[in-house]
Order: structure tokens, then sequence, then C-alpha cells
């Protein structure tokens, strides 16, 4: 009798799995959630394909039972290999899920493995938050929202044709009167509501109080954005911003509101 062979579905529940989930979870959340995605996938490609065989007649002389357990056993493989050279499901489930997950964990949720990074982040930044602050008269943990929401918590900021840090972190473009360094990168924007992929020229700084500093500038000096530097609060500073045109993304300002609420400056 042939040993049974382990289910694609079980592989998320095993405990070993679980616990090896977690302890990458507290390393690297990120690669936890690459994981996780990877393994859904595998979950959905084994469901699409146990769904065609049963879309298939199977009355056969050759069809049997255990024709049937080694059918399954094949197609439990196949959709394992088609996992590890990816159909694009997983990489769609982490571009989806990181940043909004990143946001969306409550203020105070220490348990999460988001919530070091996320602290690291505001505890870096939180001096030249305060000087811009000082400067534009928006309380620093609004700028602090932004600058986190902008640049995932630090994780995705833009980096030049070097490699090099831009300290970029609110995405400020580098339009016709911006006469210092640029970095180009490929970024997702909306027109219509419908996003697309597409090449930006974005301002590169020499340091994050650069960023900061050049962020205040433009919030203060552009009329564009008056009715920015009014704003006492998570929900006006981020609808003011988004009715500027600030950003493409028509939920931008559900966003930031999330990320602010996120934020602790008193730890």
């Amino acid at each position: 009798m042939l040993p049974a062979s382990p289910s694609i579905n079980t592989l998320a529940a095993d405990s070993q799995a679980l616990d090896k989930l977690r302890y990458q979870a507290k390393q690297a959340p990120d690669q936890a959630l690459k994981s996780v995605a990877q393994q859904f996938e595998t979950v959905f490609l084994d469901m699409m394909l146990k769904s065609m065989r049963a879309a298939t007649p199977q009355d056969g002389m050759l069809d049997s039972e255990q024709t049937k357990m080694f059918t399954g056993m094949l197609d439990q493989q196949l959709a394992q290999e088609m996992s590890k050279r990816g159909v694009g499901l997983a990489d769609l489930m982490v571009r989806q899920l990181g940043p909004q997950a990143t946001a969306a964990v409550p203020h105070g949720a220490s348990a999460t493995p988001y919530s070091d990074e996320r602290q690291s982040f505001v505890n870096r930044m939180l001096p030249h938050a305060e000087q811009a602050s000082r400067t534009t008269g928006i309380p620093a943990q609004l700028l602090l929202g932004q600058a986190a929401l902008e640049s995932g918590w630090g994780k995705h900021e833009i980096r030049q044709a070097d490699g090099s840090n831009s300290y970029n972190l609110f995405g400020i473009k580098a339009d016709l009167d911006w006469h210092g360094k640029v970095a180009e990168v490929t970024t997702t924007e909306y027109r219509d509501g419908i996003a697309s992929r597409q090449v930006e020229r974005f301002r590169a700084y020499a340091s994050y109080a650069e960023a900061f500093a050049d962020h205040a500038r433009l919030l203060g000096d552009n009329p564009r954005y008056a009715g920015v530097q009014a704003q006492q609060d998570a929900a006006g500073f981020a609808q003011a911003l988004q009715q500027a045109g600030y950003a493409t993304d028509p939920r931008y300002a559900d966003k930031l509101v999330k990320v602010i609420g996120s934020i602790n400056t008193k730890a």
C-alpha cells in the first residue's frame, strides 16, 4: 500500500509550517507575506486543476480509484511546480497587501511584526517632522503619516540610478523649477481612476532633513496647497491634499488617514 501523500491544502495548517511562518514574520515580515501568498497560489492552482479534472469524463476502462489517486498526486505536484515558477497571483497579493497591511495595523498593536519597524521609522523621522511642523504649522504626526504612506514606512524609498537613496520620502516630482539631482523610477499613476505604470522623475536630496524642508516649502509656497496648512486633524489634512491633487490615487485620503492613526509619537 502506497503511503499517503500530504495534501497541498494542509501545508499552511501544518504545525511546523506555522511555526516557521511565525518565526519568519518576526524576522522578515515581507518574506513571510510572500511565503503565505505563494502557498495560497499553490492551493488555488491545485483547486483549479481539480475543477478541470472534475469536468472531464472519468468513466473509461482505465479509470479506477487508484488512477484517480495518482492523478490527484500528479495535480498536487503540478500545482507546486507552477507556483514555484509563479503565475502572478502571489506577486499581486504581496503588492496589494504589503503597504495596506502595514498601514491598517491599529495603533499600539505590538503583537504584529510591523510594529517595531513602524516605530523605528517614526523615531528617526520625528525630529525632522517637528522642524517642518514649526515651519508650516501642520502637526508633526500628520507630516509623519504622509512620509510613511509615500515611502511605505521607509521600506520603499526612491532610489537613484546608482542605487543610492534619494531621501525623497514624500514622492515629490522633479518639475521644471527643480535644479537638483533627479531619480527616475517606475511608479503607479491613476488616470480617470485607472492605474498604470510609468517612469517619472523625482527630486533627490542629500538628507531626510532636506526632504522635510522641501516638502514644507512646497506646502507653504505653492498656492495650490493653500488649504492644506490650515488643517490640524488627519481627515482634514488628507482631504485637503487629495483635493489639491497631491496624488492621483483616488483612495489617497483614506489610506493617509489610516496611516496617521497608527502613528505613535510618544514612544
